[in-house]
C-alpha cells in the first residue's frame, strides 16, 4: 500500500510529534489514554489503521511496563485470564472478519467510541458492579473490548469503565488496565500484519520506522505527565481530558457519517 505517512511535510511531522507527546502526557498522568488520544488525533490526518500501526510499539512497551511494575503480576493474569482470552478473540474477529480498521466504518466507529468514553468519564454516575457478576461478565467485557479494538484501534472501551466498576484499588486497577491494553495491542498487531485489500499495514517500512520514532515523544510525554501529576489536580485534568475526547469523538463521528 502507499502510505500517507511515507512522505509528509515538516509541519505534519511536528504535529505528529506533538500528538504523541500529548498522548504520553495523558498516559503518565492517569495511567491510560496513549492509544485513545494518539489514534484519535492521528486519524485526523491519516487512516485509523495507519494511526494504530504508528502506536503499536509505544503502546506495547508502555503497557508492558505498567503491568509488570504492578503489585500482583501472576494473580492479576490468573484473575482476568478468561477476559484476556476474550479480548484476543474479539480483536481477531473485529479485525479479520468484520472489516477492521481499513473499513469505511472505522472512523465513525472510532468517533462514537471516543464520544461514549468521554461522556462516561464526565458523568457523575458512580459505576459499581456486584462481585458475583465478575465470573461471567469479564469474558463478555473482554469480547466487546476486543471488537472495539479490532475495528477502531482503541481498547479503553468498555474495559476501563468495567475494571473501575468492579472495585479494584488504585494499584490493581492500573495493573489490570496495563494487562488488558497489552493483550489487545499484541492482538491488534496480528490484525495489522495480515495482508488484505490494502496490504498489510505493519509491512509498510515507513510505518514501522514511524512506530520506532514514536517511542521518543511517547516516553518523553509520559515523564512530563508524571511531573504534572505531582503539581496539578488529577480530577481537573481528567475533566479536561474526557471533555476533549468527547469533542474529538463527536467531530470524527460527524465527519465519518457526512
Amino acid at each position: 500500500m502507499t502510505s500517507s505517512i511515507a512522505a509528509v511535510e515538516p509541519g505534519l511531522l511536528l504535529a505528529g510529534f506533538a500528538i504523541l507527546m500529548l498522548a504520553g502526557v495523558v498516559k503518565g498522568l492517569i495511567g491510560m489514554g496513549l492509544p485513545t488520544v494518539g489514534v484519535g488525533l492521528l486519524s485526523l490526518a491519516t487512516s485509523p489503521a495507519e494511526a494504530a500501526a504508528v502506536l503499536i510499539l509505544p503502546a506495547a512497551l508502555t503497557n508492558l511496563w505498567q503491568y509488570f511494575t504492578g503489585p500482583r503480576v501472576v494473580a492479576t493474569a490468573r484473575r482476568f485470564s478468561w477476559m484476556m482470552a476474550a479480548v484476543v478473540a474479539g480483536t481477531l474477529l473485529g479485525g479479520l472478519a468484520l472489516g477492521g480498521l481499513t473499513s469505511p466504518a472505522a472512523q465513525p466507529m472510532l468517533g462514537a467510541t471516543l464520544l461514549l468514553y468521554g461522556g462516561l468519564g464526565l458523568s457523575a454516575v458512580p459505576l459499581q458492579l456486584p462481585a458475583r457478576t465478575e465470573p461471567w461478565l469479564s469474558p463478555v467485557m473482554g469480547l466487546l473490548t476486543g471488537l472495539v479494538t479490532g475495528t477502531t484501534g482503541v481498547s479503553a472501551m468498555p474495559s476501563a469503565p468495567y475494571l473501575q466498576a468492579i472495585g479494584l484499588n488504585r494499584d490493581d486497577l492500573v495493573q489490570a488496565l496495563g494487562l488488558t491494553f497489552t493483550v489487545a495491542t499484541f492482538a491488534l498487531a496480528v490484525v495489522l500484519a495480515k495482508p488484505g485489500d490494502t496490504g498489510a499495514v505493519l509491512a509498510n517500512p515507513a510505518l514501522l520506522i514511524a512506530s520506532v520514532a514514536a517511542l521518543l515523544p511517547a516516553f518523553l510525554g509520559m515523564q512530563i505527565g508524571q511531573w504534572v501529576r505531582r503539581a496539578v489536580s488529577p480530577t481537573v485534568f481528567r475533566r479536561i481530558f474526557f471533555a476533549g475526547l468527547a469533542v474529538l469523538g463527536a467531530y470524527m463521528l460527524a465527519r465519518g457519517l457526512i
